[in-house]
C-alpha cells in the first residue's frame, strides 16, 4: 500500500498525464482546422461534393416537378463528371451545417461544410487513438498521436470533400474496432461485426476499392484464426443491403435515373480500364513514392515499422496493423492508375505500428547506455522535423489555388468599391445593391478554387432564392451551347455574383460572348476577344511555380504593371523582409502569373477618356 504522503505526488502525475493526453488529442482537430484556414479553397477533384453540398443547401430537395427543378439548377446536370458520384456525403454535410449557416451567414458556408467533414475525420482518428491506448498502453497512444499529427497529407485532406475522405473516416473506425481490447475480450465478436459494417458502407457508398481492404482484413482474421467465414456472412449481408437501400434511392433521386454510383464507378474505372486515361504509374509507385510521402517521417517506414515487425514483444500487434494494410496496397498496385489518396486508409494502422516501435525505443533511453539515449533523441528530433516539413508543405500547398483567390478578389471588390445601380439590373462593371455581376472563369480558375460557394455574398444570401440566368451565348462544358443552367444567380435583395464556366472554344471565340461579363478570370488574357480598349487588367493572381534561390546582389522583380493580389502579394512581402535580414539571400517559392482578373470598361467611360486625351 502506498504511503499517504506519496498519494499527492501520484495525483499530480495523473493530472499531468491527463493534461498531456488532452493536449495531444486536441492537436489532431486543431491542426485540421488550421490547414483549412490556411488553404480554404478547393481543387477540381473535390468539386462534385462541394458543389453538391451547395446545391442541397441552396435549392433543397423538390417534391414536385423534380426533374425540371433539379436539371435547371443543380450543377451536376451541367457538369456530371466522368462517373456519377453519391450525394449521401453532400446531403449529410448540408444537413449538419444548415443550422449553423443560418446563424453565421452563407458567406461562411464552404468553410463550415469542410470543417464538419474535417472534424468527423478527426473524431475517427481520435477513436482509433483511444482504442490503440486500450490495446497497447497510454504512452504508445501518445506516440501515435504525435506521429499522426506530424503527417501532412491526412491532416491536409481530412476536410477536403473527396469521396476518399468520406470513406476514410469509416475505414479508420473499422481499424479501431479491429484493435484488441484486453480488458474486454468478450466484445471481440461484436466489434468485428461493426468493423465489417463500416468497411461495407465505405465500399458500397463512397469508394469501391474499400471492398478490397475489407476482403484482405477478413482473410487475415480468418487465417489467424480470430474469425470464421460463417460469422462474416450475416453482418456483411445486412450492412450491404442497408447500404444499397440507402444509396440507390437517394442517388437515383438526385441523378433522376436508377443508379448505384459506386457500381458504375467500378465498372468504368476497373472493368473498362478507363481510369488509365488519367495517367499510369509503375507498380512500385505506392511503396517507393506515395507511402514515404504519406508517413513523412523517414524513420517511420525505414526504421520503426521494420523494427516493430521483428521485435518479439511487438511482432503480434505490428503484424495485425501492417500485414493487411501492405497486402491491400500490394494488390491495389495492380491497377495502373495510381493516386496517393487511394491508399490513405492504410495510414492510421501503419502509423500505429510505427508508434509501437517509437514507444519501446524511447522508453529504453534510461539505463540502456549512450546509444539508446542518442536513438531516443533522434526519434524526438525526427518528429519535430516532420512537423516542420509538414508546415512547409502546407505553406506551399496554399499557393495552388489562384482561381479561388481570384473569385474572392472579385467578390470583395464589388462589395467594397462599386456604386449603386437600379434594382434587378445586370452589371457590366458598375453594380449596385441589387445587381447581378456576371463573371466568366476559365478552366484553370475552375480547377483551382472557383466554386458556387465562392460567389456567395453576405447581402445576397440573407434570404437565399435561386434562379437560372439565361445569357445570349452561354455554352456548357461540352460545348452544347446551352443558354440556361450555365449561370446561376444567387439573389436575396442584394448583390449577386454569377459564374459562367463555358469551355466551348467556338463560343469563346466570339466577341459577343465576352460582352456579357463584368469580370473575367482567365489564364491567357489574349484569348478574350475584343480585348483592346474594352477590358482592363485590374489584378493578377500568382501561384506556386517551383522553388527559387535568390543570392545577394540579384535584383528584385520590378513592380508589375498589373497589381498582384492574394498569396502572391504576401509571398513578395515576406521575400523582401527576409532578404533584408539575410543580406539578400532567399530560398522559397517562385511565384508565377496564373490568373488575370479583367474588368470590362464601360463604353461611356472609354469615350470620355478618348475625348479628354
Amino acid at each position: 500500500m502506498l504511503n499517504p504522503t506519496q498519494r499527492p505526488h501520484l495525483t499530480a502525475f495523473k493530472r499531468a498525464d491527463y493534461s498531456e493526453d488532452v493536449a495531444l488529442s486536441l492537436l489532431i482537430p486543431g491542426l485540421i482546422l488550421v490547414h483549412l484556414i490556411v488553404a480554404p479553397y478547393t481543387k477540381v477533384e473535390e468539386s462534385f461534393n462541394i458543389q453538391a453540398a451547395h446545391d442541397v443547401l441552396v435549392y433543397g430537395t423538390p417534391t414536385s416537378d423534380i426533374y425540371q427543378k433539379l436539371s435547371s439548377t443543380y450543377d451536376h446536370f451541367t457538369f456530371p463528371g466522368a462517373v456519377p458520384r453519391t450525394f449521401i456525403g453532400a446531403v449529410l454535410l448540408a444537413g449538419l451545417t444548415q443550422p449553423v449557416i443560418a446563424v453565421v451567414g452563407f458567406q461562411h458556408a464552404q468553410f463550415l461544410v469542410r470543417a464538419v467533414l474535417g472534424l468527423f475525420n478527426a473524431a475517427c482518428l481520435l477513436v482509433f487513438a483511444r482504442n490503440f491506448r486500450r490495446a497497447y498502453g497510454a504512452t504508445a497512444a501518445r506516440w501515435y498521436l504525435l506521429l499522426q499529427a506530424s503527417q501532412f497529407h491526412v491532416i491536409f485532406y481530412a476536410s477536403r470533400t473527396l469521396p476518399n475522405m468520406f470513406a476514410f473516416g469509416l475505414t479508420t473506425l473499422a481499424f479501431a474496432l479491429l484493435l484488441p481490447d484486453p480488458a474486454n475480450p468478450k466484445s471481440t465478436g461484436r466489434r468485428q461485426r461493426l468493423a465489417i459494417t463500416m468497411f461495407v458502407f465505405a465500399a458500397a457508398v463512397f469508394r469501391s476499392e474499400v471492398a478490397l481492404l475489407l476482403a484482405i482484413n477478413i482473410l487475415y482474421l480468418v487465417v489467424l484464426p480470430e474469425l470464421s467465414l460463417e460469422r462474416v456472412i450475416f453482418p456483411f449481408s445486412v450492412s450491404f443491403l442497408t447500404a444499397l437501400a440507402t444509396s440507390v434511392p437517394i442517388d437515383s433521386y438526385f441523378w433522376q435515373r436508377p443508379l448505384w454510383p459506386e457500381l458504375w464507378g467500378f465498372y468504368y474505372n476497373v472493368i473498362q480500364g478507363s481510369a488509365s486515361n488519367w495517367g499510369v504509374s509503375p507498380w512500385h509507385y505506392y511503396f517507393t513514392s506515395a507511402l514515404p510521402r504519406l508517413l513523412v517521417n523517414p524513420l517511420a517506414y525505414a526504421v520503426l515499422i521494420p523494427f516493430a515487425l521483428r521485435h518479439p514483444a511487438l511482432r503480434s500487434g505490428a503484424n495485425r496493423l501492417v500485414i493487411p494494410s501492405l497486402l491491400f496496397i500490394a494488390v491495389y498496385s495492380l491497377q495502373p492508375h495510381k493516386e496517393t489518396r487511394f491508399i490513405f486508409y492504410a495510414v492510421p494502422p501503419l502509423t500505429g505500428a510505427a508508434a509501437l516501435a517509437a514507444n519501446l525505443l524511447f522508453n529504453r533511453r534510461r539505463g540502456k547506455g549512450f546509444f539508446s539515449s542518442v536513438l531516443a533523441l533522434i526519434l524526438v528530433a525526427s518528429v519535430l522535423c516532420s512537423f516542420a516539413a509538414s508546415s512547409a508543405m502546407l505553406a506551399l500547398s496554399a499557393l495552388n489555388y489562384p482561381g479561388g483567390e481570384a473569385l474572392a478578389y472579385v467578390r470583395d471588390s464589388v462589395l467594397r468599391m462599386e456604386t449603386p445601380a437600379p434594382a434587378g439590373s445586370v452589371s457590366s462593371g458598375t453594380v449596385g445593391s441589387s445587381a447581378v455581376v456576371p463573371v466568366h472563369a476559365d478552366v484553370l480558375a475552375c480547377m483551382t478554387g472557383v466554386t458556387l460557394f465562392g460567389s456567395a455574398t453576405a447581402s445576397a444570401m440573407r434570404d437565399v432564392a435561386i434562379a437560372a440566368v439565361p445569357l445570349s451565348l452561354g455554352g456548357g462544358a461540352g460545348g452544347t451551347g446551352s443558354q440556361e443552367g450555365d449561370l446561376v444567380k444567387q439573389r436575396g435583395g442584394g448583390l449577386s455574383i454569377v459564374v459562367d464556366k463555358t469551355e466551348d472554344e467556338t463560343v469563346l471565340g466570339t466577341p459577343e460572348f465576352w460582352r456579357q461579363f463584368g469580370y473575367v478570370l482567365v489564364e491567357e488574357p489574349e484569348k478574350v476577344k475584343g480585348m483592346d480598349g474594352e477590358w482592363e487588367k485590374v489584378a493578377v493572381v500568382k501561384g506556386y511555380g517551383g522553388l527559387e534561390l535568390t543570392k545577394p546582389g540579384e535584383k528584385e522583380e520590378e513592380d508589375a504593371v498589373v497589381p498582384v493580389v492574394g498569396m502572391g502579394k504576401t509571398v513578395a512581402l515576406w521575400k523582401r523582409r527576409i532578404r533584408a535580414l539575410t543580406g539578400g539571400w532567399w530560398i522559397g517559392p517562385r511565384m508565377v502569373e496564373k490568373i488575370y482578373i479583367l474588368k470590362r470598361v464601360k463604353v461611356t467611360a472609354r469615350k470620355m477618356a478618348a475625348v479628354e486625351a
